[in-house]
């Protein structure tokens, strides 16, 4: 995707027909371009604006630009400089290299499209190494910034708030993200965050693509001009012009037929497109979020999608888990919905039965947070007084009525036995021989144990780590 939109080039050169040829391609692209006639000057604009990338010759009058790149390497040595030497200037260009040059062209510059491809490789790439500081910044605090922005997705499990700490840090850049996840998870949530989070001052717009054909496809998100196909009686602007400055978040692009796939790339890529039946290209500044529920991986090995494409959507992508990897939220997401149940049917807050947790911990989901919230509206809406019912869960989960194994022995008494005497245990041993049991049950699973148990995850984990230091001091 084009990182136009929020870059900030500085061109340093004394010749003043390259200087603002170069400078008119760039703006006409969308980038900020600033300009100086020799070094002294551009390294003023540099220390009093946030430039992104510079492009500076070696030969000026007052400062040259072997002294620029020292001094420029000063102030910010992760900004990338491109040096413009002439063709007797060679060796001054390696020699600029080792002064920290991202790279050098040699005069005259015949190729601007060339030049911007250069200039977007270099702004990529430096954004990708500040990504990948500021993650490993975040995974060793482990502090969410900006909680805000997730406010709407309940949680507290490890792995979300892992995707959290991931989204702060790549969500500013302009590379577009992919989100994958079972039908029901969510993965409108998170790009609504990616969208708060990136600071873009336009608009979200979400667009489903199941079910588009390439010509629907084209005029919804490029829109048309006018008598493009029969009844196309005025121009129309697509999604992307309404999503300028924003973000668009296409969901389901597993869908896309390879046309439409082609459009995307290109799209992904260079950040333009045409309107149907127009021959005059447009370019977009809208932030990229996109969604399947598909394995592209495994479609991309039948060949039903474009290997081209899934490579370029793997800048950054998110793997959001199932309900059923994350039944710790249970105990957080069943009140919320009954409060929202409430709401929106108007009654009173029905009051859950103690069990209902541990009945839903036994269902896989397959629908995800969308079934659980179906589920708890249709049990609110049969709802008359007292405690809410169970019967609309239990015909749905088609659980027996102890949600819990049965177990024999030891095990169901609860009793210590040595050799052939048995004897009712301690609290301390009673409480080892129910988490044990519990997990058990879970299957390894320390979320789920903690649900039956009745406790926290966070408790269980605590108490896990006793045992394991007093059986380790014991020995």
């Amino acid at each position: 995707m084009t990182t136009s939109s929020q870059s900030t080039l500085l061109i340093i050169e004394d010749e003043a027909a390259l200087r603002r040829g170069i400078a008119d391609y760039f703006t006409d692209s969308g980038y900020r371009v600033l300009t100086a006639e020799n070094g002294k000057i551009g390294l003023e604009l540099f220390r009093q604006e946030s430039v992104d990338l510079v492009f500076t010759d070696l030969r000026m009058p007052v400062m040259g630009g072997h002294e620029l790149l020292v001094e420029l390497g000063k102030y910010s040595p992760a900004t990338p400089v491109i040096v413009i030497s002439g063709v007797g200037e060679i060796q001054d260009a390696v020699e600029a290299l080792r002064c920290g040059a991202w790279d050098y062209l040699v005069k005259p510059v015949h190729d601007l499209n060339a030049l911007e491809h250069l200039a977007r490789r270099a702004l990529e790439t430096t954004c990708l190494r500040r990504e990948v500081e500021g993650l490993k910044q975040k995974l060793l605090n482990g502090a969410i910034q900006h909680p805000e922005a997730f406010a709407a997705i309940i949680t507290h499990a490890p792995a979300m708030l892992a995707l959290f700490r991931y989204l702060e840090v790549i969500s500013p850049t302009r590379q577009p993200v992919l989100i994958s996840g079972e039908t029901g998870v969510g993965k409108e949530l998170f790009a609504q965050a990616v969208h708060q989070l990136s600071g873009c001052k336009g608009k979200l717009v979400a667009v489903n693509l199941a079910g588009l054909d390439d010509q629907l496809f084209c005029d919804t998100l490029f829109g048309h001009r006018k008598g493009a196909f029969t009844g196309a009686d005025q121009a129309r602007d697509g999604l992307l012009a309404q999503a300028a400055g924003g973000t668009i978040f296409l969901d389901e692009i597993g869908d896309l037929r390879e046309a439409s796939q082609i459009k995307l790339l290109r799209l992904l890529q260079e950040g333009d497109y045409y309107p149907v039946g127009s021959d005059f290209i447009k370019k977009s500044d809208a932030r990229l979020v996109l969604a399947t529920h598909r394995d592209l991986k495994t479609m991309v090995q039948q060949g039903t999608f474009r290997q081209d494409l899934y490579f370029r959507l793997n800048t950054h992508q998110l793997m959001i888990p199932p309900l059923r990897e994350r039944l710790e939220d249970l105990p957080l997401l069943i009140p919320h919905f009954l409060r929202n149940a409430a709401e929106i049917l108007h009654k009173r807050l029905p009051t859950a039965p103690p069990e209902l947790v541990s009945y839903l911990a036994s269902y896989a989901f397959p629908g995800n947070i969308r079934e659980l919230r179906s589920m708890i509206f249709d049990a609110v809406a049969r709802h008359s007084h007292g405690m809410l019912s169970m019967d609309s869960f239990l015909s749905v989960i088609n659980t027996p009525p102890n949600p819990f194994p049965q177990v024999s022995g030891s095990e169901a008494s609860i009793v210590i036995k040595e050799g052939s005497q048995e004897r009712i245990p301690t609290l301390k041993e009673a409480e080892s021989v129910l988490i044990n049991q519990a997990l058990r049950m879970a299957k390894g699973n320390q979320g789920v144990a903690a649900v039956y148990l009745g406790i926290k995850r966070t408790t269980l984990c605590k108490k896990l780590a006793k045992e394991r230091l007093s059986a380790v001091s014991e020995s």
